[in-house]
């Protein structure tokens, strides 16, 4: 039962490092779009994908925490 726990646990920490790579990759991407762009009223395509990937990072992390809990739960 731990090796399942453990291997949930290590895929939602993979997901974690993929979400945070993407969404660092989506911002740079951004950050150059405004600076040629100039003034920007609403968001860019790159921004909404970076806001997507942030809030999936802070969702895997959730998960991870979450398995993590129930982990010291089974233990004790």
């Amino acid at each position: 039962m731990n090796t399942v726990f453990i291997i949930v646990l290590l895929a939602a920490m993979v997901m974690v490092v993929v979400s945070l790579v993407r969404g660092v990759i989506a911002f740079l991407k951004s950050t150059k779009v405004d600076l040629e762009s100039g003034q920007q009223v609403d968001a860019t395509e790159m921004q909404l994908k970076q806001n997507k990937a942030m809030m999936a990072r802070v969702k895997w992390q959730a998960a991870a925490i979450v398995v993590l809990a129930v982990m010291m739960a089974a233990a004790s």
